[in-house]
């Protein structure tokens, strides 16, 4: 009886042309039958954004995309062009966290 654990990205979904959701699902085998499969998922941006309260400005640094799998980093290269993170900035920067 050989118990075997396994992940592999089993969807991944563009969303608003620079969103990528990546759902990984860990399955859990016994002798080569599937007995358990559970679901994380995490969403890449082409920036991580942040607002200064005290300058009231943005700043926006590229997503370190390095260790996602080949088959993410592939579709995030491919999605996030000079335009749609140039779409993603002017998004992001619409929502001007409350209280400002």
């Amino acid at each position: 009886m050989a118990i075997t654990k396994r992940t592999e990205n089993d969807k991944i979904e563009v969303v608003n042309k620079w969103n990528i959701q990546i759902r990984t699902a860990t399955i859990i085998e016994e002798d080569g039958v599937e007995i358990s499969k559970s679901f994380h998922r995490h969403v890449l941006q082409p920036w991580v954004s942040s607002y200064d309260e005290e300058t009231k400005k943005w700043s926006h640094s590229a997503t370190d995309i390095s260790k996602e799998d080949a088959d993410v980093q592939a579709i995030a290269n491919a999605a996030w062009t000079d335009e749609n993170k140039a779409a993603c900035k002017v998004a992001t920067e619409k929502n001007i966290p409350s209280g400002n």
